[in-house]
């Protein structure tokens, strides 16, 4: 590089480096977020798993016996007439006194309770989908295993 263009680009140096430093920090920054959502959604699925482990134990004190772990049913609700397939997913089927329940396992602090209407609306889903006799909430942090019941209105 000659000398005159040293001279001509010296003013730019500051700029330069100052861009540098921030595409830099925006990458670091770029990874920390990452990270942190990783650990979040890893934290979070090993207690979701936890406490399905702990369900099934918690089930079949309260005598029900487990009949399938992930259950799965492919089930059409209708739009405009045209069935709109979908898979859903239960924690568990379980059976006692000759009748088939789905029981889903909830942990942290809202969503074991009817109050969440995520919640609520799913164990509604779970009851018609897979055409069971009922749906058990389970709380495992709780202890709890608790029948729901959707009365209808005529």
């Amino acid at each position: 590089m000659t000398r005159e263009f040293l001279v001509t680009i010296a003013p730019y140096r500051e700029i330069l480096v100052a861009l540098i430093s921030m595409l830099v920090a925006l990458w670091v920054a770029q990874l920390l977020h990452s990270w942190r959502g990783s650990w979040r959604a890893r934290r979070r699925a090993e207690r979701a798993g936890a406490g399905e482990d702990l369900a099934a134990d918690l089930l079949v004190e309260a005598g029900y016996t487990v009949v399938e772990k992930q259950a799965r049913v492919l089930w059409g609700p209708l739009l405009d007439g045209e069935p709109q397939l979908m898979e859903l997913r239960a924690d568990y089927l379980v059976e006692a006194d000759g009748q088939l329940l789905v029981a889903e396992v909830k942990t942290g602090e809202l969503a074991p309770s009817l109050e969440t209407a995520a919640t609520r609306r799913q164990l509604l889903e779970y009851h018609v989908a897979f055409a069971v006799d009922g749906v058990l909430l389970v709380s495992p942090e709780a202890g709890t295993v608790q029948r729901v019941a959707f009365p209808t209105v005529r």
